[in-house]
């Protein structure tokens, strides 16, 4: 298994960098089904590659009586989550989301936010299938994710731009997947359900919730 990206020297200018690039369409699609969420009483929240905790700030503000595990294998990522988060309900982890291992149960959300783009497919398939386990029977898990449509915006514009951004993420994090992941397989094939789904910028980007239903196992 290679070593982890190191988004540390990109945790002070990161929301800028994400902002000139997209402006605000990533936090749009990180927080979309947070209102729908919120009416489910969520308890417990597991969190992954957060980055500087902006959703996880405003997944506790649209939740407030919920405890937050924030994993994230960047220390100064997690200080700007930890300084987002100040005296929050939130748990931080620094590890390798890879290898980590939960001490709780019953974790009511899962969320991704553009952090399964940083794995392959297999390992995506491992997390899940190790996760899983550690989720309540009806749980959510919330995914962010870059996409390539099947169209000629898909071909001539998304494909070529999502091939730049990971070379530039290889040289600024050491980032080694160069292709998008096949997260809804690893997702449906251990018994999760895609609930709803909401595309932006024609299909390029996409936010998913969906609901964990044991009868989809495989």
């Amino acid at each position: 298994m290679t070593a982890p990206p190191n988004f540390n020297r990109l945790a002070r200018a990161y929301r800028w960098m994400e902002y000139l690039s997209f402006g605000p369409l990533l936090q749009r699609c990180r927080c979309h089904f947070l209102p729908r969420l919120a009416a489910a009483e969520l308890r417990t929240a597991l969190v992954l590659g957060d980055g500087d905790g902006r959703f996880t700030a405003r997944l506790l503000a649209a939740s407030p009586g919920i405890h937050v595990d924030a994993v994230d294998a960047s220390t100064a990522m997690l200080r700007q989550l930890e300084s987002r988060t100040l005296g929050l309900s939130v748990t931080t982890h620094c590890a390798d989301a890879r290898l980590w291992h939960p001490d709780r149960t019953g974790y009511d959300l899962v969320a991704t936010h553009f952090f399964l783009d940083c794995l392959t497919t297999t390992e995506v398939a491992a997390l899940v299938q190790r996760l899983t386990p550690a989720t309540a029977e009806n749980a959510h898990w919330l995914v962010s994710e870059f996409a390539q449509p099947t169209t000629a915006f898909g071909r001539l514009v998304a494909a070529p731009l999502v091939a730049l951004l990971y070379k530039a993420f290889r040289g600024l994090t050491g980032l080694e997947p160069q292709t998008l992941p096949q997260h809804r397989l690893a997702l449906s094939q251990a018994g999760w359900r895609l609930e709803a789904d909401r595309p932006r910028l024609f299909g390029m980007l996409v936010s998913e919730l969906w609901r964990r239903d044991h009868r989809l196992a495989r």
